[in-house]
């Protein structure tokens, strides 16, 4: 059987912790920023995890990571 290929998309944008959750960067970041709270930007800035329904399949876009 022949090796899968990872989708490079999605290598770029999650990895994996040590105990097999998927980390990912939140979206609504990067520009209309005026009307959105310092609080929320903050928020925004950290990382957060994948959540239970989305894991099974994002981890088989990124089999190798």
């Amino acid at each position: 059987m022949p090796k899968m290929k990872t989708n490079r998309g999605a290598a770029k944008r999650f990895k994996t912790t040590g105990s097999g959750k998927i980390v990912r960067n939140k979206a609504f970041s990067s520009h209309i920023l005026t009307k959105k709270s310092t609080k929320r930007k903050r928020g925004l800035r950290k990382s957060g995890l994948v959540d239970s329904t989305n894991q099974k399949s994002i981890s088989r876009l990124i089999p190798y990571k």
